[in-house]
């Protein structure tokens, strides 16, 4: 379970420290703990590092749906 927790907590700061490693900061954070290379690990990773992602992939969908009660034209 500590893996896993690692893992998501990794996975959701890897976008942060992925855009400070493309400015040249922060060197010595690696974006994933070589360490800590386990199932449960790479599951949470996976997990965190997907989800700003899924998130606004779902959020995107919603928009599309409808509109209101308005939005369907009646038959006469």
């Amino acid at each position: 379970m500590e893996d896993f927790l690692w893992g998501l907590w990794n996975g959701l700061s890897a976008w942060v420290i992925l855009i400070a490693h493309l400015f040249g900061a922060w060197d010595r954070f690696p974006v994933y703990n070589v360490g800590r290379d386990a199932g449960w690990y790479q599951f949470g990773f996976l997990l965190g590092a997907g989800s700003p992602s899924l998130g606004a992939a779902g959020g995107n969908r919603r928009s599309h749906g409808k509109t209101g009660s308005g939005s369907r034209a009646r038959a006469v």
